[in-house]
């Protein structure tokens, strides 16, 4: 063996000890043990947990290669040389049986970026015994966030995160290798109890051609398991409201609300929060050494009290949840597991009205009680077979079923009651007895549907062939996602009712110019009705890759994907079909100092995301909305209008809910998914004293973007300027239908008014759109001492800038997740001022996290995460006059303060441009810990104290964005610019678990 000098032999044993980042598979729930031994041996692999043994014998470069592994320790034996190492979800690990400068060294896997030179690109794994260590939320968004890239997305969607620029509606979620992401928005998934999470994968990009369904990241959970020994624990979670610091509150800046009895904007100071959890677990062997069971068992009592003005809402969940996981080693070669998760969430919701113009302070008598069911179900089955020492196959199926926020105790009185609010006096004041808190809940529902259900039923075939220097994985799967929705009105009564007093001259009703004289009464009616109908995705994918060994220190990797979507509508008519949709991956890695010390590594992919069922529902169901405008006297005690007069102007209605527009008109028949192209470039080394650096640089861009354009105007102009102008029917095309922004059209029209529909070609220049945009460049500098001693610690610093014409699946400045679907490009008015920096589009952002154990029993751990702020808009209303909107006039009054036309000072409305009102500010953030395991329990017993927001940092983290009071004034509303969203308050999380 050649000699090295002493710093070499070290970068090398670091970069072996510490060797477990992501393969090519990247969003499973095995790992691979690779290495080298010498040529005619035999390299035996023993599960420490189960007793599971594989042999096999290296290839005559003395290359050997275990794939396919559950996760765990293992000793891996060469003659009379022993290792043990850890494997970790869909990475591999590096064992070198000939350095035998390493006898006796043991693999942690406690890395987060470590070397892996039989991967293309580095991946984070955080196991449970590194998560208990750091102060981190319980959840899976916030351990994600730890990872580099990754930024906290718009609280209106929730607690979710972006991904290298992307929406927080394009990642992909896995638990066990089974997707749990819910396509109806993207915007959810299948939960777990945190407690039964053994490893979480992150991948902010990159992954090889296994998988696809994400242009964002991927979140990969793998769960316990038993083991030959049983083992058992309890654990409790509680976080005191008496312990979280107040809210912060601010006042308005309406002159006329300002000194009222109502001056506060926001308020948020008497907001609690109380947060209790306990878990039972245990596992073993029900047959030693072949048939193993963990279960656990999670009680919650979390209960959740929000304020606002004249209402408050308190919200209790207590819904225990739980798991099951089997593992059957039929034999060494031949392995079964099975994984049940129940996760359902009832919950039951108080909402509390005040009749006292004061913000209210604390909850009155006056409530109303509502039950709610979310969550379901997952199983999901595997099996792995060593069929050879060169092939491995596995089979992977699962059915997973969500319900999303089912009403259980309808109160027919609520629902009957009119949304209304009053708006004479210039402010907003709730009327009527309807649940204020729960607007746009829905009134009337169907009574013979039922909860709106998600299902998936999937499954998936992989084959793996070891041959020569090639690593050969192919395979095959399929999904089918149906969503179901209960028809019903949007809003409580049937419809929404909004009274003003006219200021006096010409006001603009849905088009038609009206003067009144001021102080005359109007009311606003709007209504949205929706049918019932379940709709169904298919998507399908085969794959082909090859890692391939091209010389001792260079790896290069292929893969080819092929995938294809299908989108039904409520009567199983297609109404999306895109085949063949061709998604290349490749990348290498280079061992560019030749001792595994330092690793030069790249890929370029392309990425393609389904579009969502919420698609289906929106675009290809029934829907009505309508809006009207009428003279009015006042409201009765339910807010329903008293003395309705004279209409003003038209109704702007599109009435689809009686028959579904049809399916041939809902989409371009060329129309292509979204995709994205990505480049990564990057380079890792090893250190003396258990240091890995790193550092890589990161090109996303959205090739071809999907959304829909609303509007008959488009198709009307290409009619007439091609000789149908008399007998086109614009009438017959759907109101809103996808395209891709940019390209040319192809639309089903009716040319002749005969009802027949004729395919043609509409050129991009009828819509005026600019083509779908969003890049993202990023460098990411991540870094890591390894706890081999007392103290570990990890971080990284990204600089990276997000922007374009649209931020992607969601809309952030709007708080809109309609996946899709989204205003961007329902008409070019809302394109314009649109490029620039978009929501996600955080300049910088540091995460430094580590602990120390200073002594036996105590322990310490923090975490800082200091960030830059995002892009401030000027959202207005669109010049509704502009000639573009053509004979749509009667549809865009419906859109509110949405575009980047706004309002100046001299209210002069003037176009403005995205990000053009400067950021929020940087924000910092320091969580801390302290742990104490006391040595009379032999440690198995440890009492922990989180702290989040250790100095109580209330920085501003959203503005309100909305200058434009209303459309028919020149007012700047003088809410603009005030703080609205503030840094989470300080909080106290106790704990104690005991392990026997």
């Amino acid at each position: 063996m050649i000699q090295r000098n002493q710093f070499k032999r070290s970068a090398l044993a670091f970069a072996i000890a510490i060797a477990t980042s992501s393969a090519v598979m990247a969003q499973s729930s095995v790992g691979t043990i690779n290495g080298h031994a010498e040529s005619g041996s035999t390299v035996t692999i023993e599960n420490l947990a189960t007793g599971a043994k594989r042999s096999v014998s290296p290839n005559s470069e003395g290359r050997f290669s275990f794939t396919q592994l559950p996760t765990g320790r293992y000793k891996v034996t060469s003659g009379s040389q022993t290792r043990e190492v850890s494997v970790n979800a869909g990475v591999g690990t590096q064992v070198e049986m000939g350095a035998t400068e390493l006898e006796g060294m043991v693999v942690t896997g406690e890395s987060i970026n470590p070397i892996d030179l039989s991967s293309v690109e580095s991946a984070t794994v955080f196991t449970a015994e590194q998560l208990q260590k750091i102060p981190v939320g319980r959840d899976v968004t916030n351990v994600a966030l730890l990872a580099p890239g990754t930024v906290k997305g718009d609280t209106g969607f929730g607690n979710l995160a972006s991904f290298g620029g992307s929406s927080v509606a394009e990642n992909g979620y896995y638990i066990n290798g089974f997707d749990v992401t819910n396509i109806r928005t993207f915007l959810s998934y299948a939960t777990l109890p945190f407690e039964a999470i053994q490893e979480q994968g992150v991948k902010t990009g990159g992954y090889g051609a296994e998988y696809g369904r994400s242009l964002g990241g991927v979140i990969s959970i793998v769960t316990k398991r038993g083991s030959n020994e049983w083992n058992f624990g309890a654990s409790a979670y509680w976080s005191p409201s008496s312990l979280r610091e107040a809210g912060k509150d601010v006042l308005s800046r309406d002159p006329d609300r300002a000194g009222s009895d109502d001056p506060l904007y926001v308020y948020r100071s008497s907001n609690e929060s109380d947060d209790l959890k306990v878990n039972l677990y245990g596992g073993g062997p029900l047959i030693q050494d072949r048939l193993f069971f963990f279960g656990m068992l999670q009680a919650a009592d979390d209960t959740i009290d929000n304020y606002g003005s004249q209402t408050s809402e308190s919200t209790n969940y207590d819904q225990p949840n739980g798991m099951v996981k089997l593992d059957w080693n039929i034999s060494d070669n031949h392995m079964v597991e099975f994984t049940g998760i129940y996760n359902r969430d009832d919950y039951t919701q108080r909402s509390y009205t005040s009749d006292s113009e004061f913000y209210t302070t604390f909850h009155d008598d006056l409530f109303t009680e509502r039950k709610y069911e979310s969550g379901g179900e997952v199983y999901t089955g595997r099996y792995t077979g060593y069929l050879t020492d060169n092939f491995t196959l596995s089979v992977t199926g699962g059915y997973l079923i969500n319900i999303n926020n089912y009403l259980t105790n309808p109160d027919q009185s609520i629902i009957d009651c009119a949304t209304a609010y009053d708006s004479f006096d210039g402010g907003l004041e709730y009327v009527g007895c309807w649940d204020e808190p729960n607007f746009g809940a829905g009134g009337p529902r169907d009574p013979n549907f039922g909860p709106d259900e998600d299902t998936r039923k999937a499954f998936r075939v992989d084959g793996e062939w070891l041959l020569g220097d090639h690593q050969i994985r192919f395979g095959i799967d399929r999904e089918k996602f149906t969503s179901g929705h209960g028809g019903n009105s949007s809003y409580s009564g049937g419809a929404y009712y909004r009274y003003f007093t006219a200021p006096g001259g010409n006001l603009n009703f849905n088009g038609t110019v009206v003067n009144l004289a001021a102080g005359t009464r109007y009311v606003r009616m709007r209504t949205r009705d929706t049918a019932s109908a379940s709709y169904d995705v298919i998507n399908e994918a085969l794959y082909l890759e090859d890692s391939w060994q091209a010389t001792d220190s260079l790896l290069v990797y292929g893969g080819l994907r092929a995938e294809t979507f299908e989108n039904l509508n409520g009567i199983g008519e297609t109404f999306v079909e895109s085949d063949n949709l061709v998604a290349p991956r490749l990348g290498f890695s280079w061992d560019a100092a030749g001792d595994g010390s330092v690793k030069v590594f790249g890929n370029a992919g392309r990425y393609y995301i389904p579009v969502a069922t919420n698609t289906n529902i929106r675009a290809s169901g029934g829907e009505a909305t309508g809006q009207a405008f009428y003279l009015v006297t006042g409201y009765d005690q339910f807010g329903a209008p008293v003395g309705l007069g004279a209409q003003l102007g038209q109704t702007a209605l599109d009435d689809t809910i009686t028959n579904p527009v049809n399916s041939a008109t809902v989409a371009d028949k060329s129309l292509s998914p979204m995709y994205q192209d990505e480049y990564i470039i990057g380079t890792q080394f090893a250190l003396a004293d258990s240091w890995t650096l790193g550092v890589k640089g990161i090109r996303r861009e959205v090739k071809d973007g999907m959304d829909d354009y609303c509007g008959h105007q488009a198709a009307l102009s290409w009619a007439e300027d091609n000789g149908y102008g008399d007998t086109f029917d614009p009438g017959t095309q759907a109101r809103c239908f996808l395209i891709n922004p940019g390209s040319s059209a192809d639309m089903a029209l009716d040319l002749h008014g005969d009802g027949n529909l004729e395919v043609v070609t509409i050129d991009a220049s009828y819509f005026g759109l600019p083509k779908y945009q969003r890049s993202y460049n990023a460098l990411e500098f991540f870094f890591e001492r390894a706890g081999g001693d007392n103290w570990q610690m990890q971080g990284s610093w990204t600089i990276s800038h997000s922007y374009g014409n649209v931020e992607g699946y969601v809309n952030s400045s709007l708080e809109q997740g309609d996946p899709g679907l989204t205003q961007d490009f329902d008409h070019a008015l809302f394109e314009d001022g649109a490029f620039g920096d978009l929501p996600n589009d955080r300049r910088h952002a540091l995460k430094l996290f580590g602990s120390y154990r200073f002594t036996d029993e105590w322990s310490v751990g923090g975490n800082l995460l200091v960030q830059s702020g995002r892009p401030v808009n000027c959202q207005g209303y669109i010049p509704q006059d502009d000639p573009s909107i053509g004979i749509d006039d009667d549809y865009f009054p419906l859109y509110g303060a949405s575009s980047f036309y706004c309002r100046d000072e001299a209210g002069n409305r003037v176009l403005t441009q995205r990000g053009s009102y400067g950021r929020t500010p940087w924000t910092r953030t320091l969580d801390a810990t302290v742990a104490y395991s006391p040595n009379f329990a032999d440690q198995k017993l440890t009492f922990r104290a989180d702290v989040f927001n250790l100095f109580d940092a209330d920085t501003v983290t959203e503005y309100n964005e909305v200058g434009d009071l209303t459309p028919n004034t020149t007012d700047l509303s003088p809410e603009f610019l005030n703080d609205v969203n503030f840094q989470t308050p300080r909080s106290v999380r106790f704990s104690v678990r005991y392990d026997f």
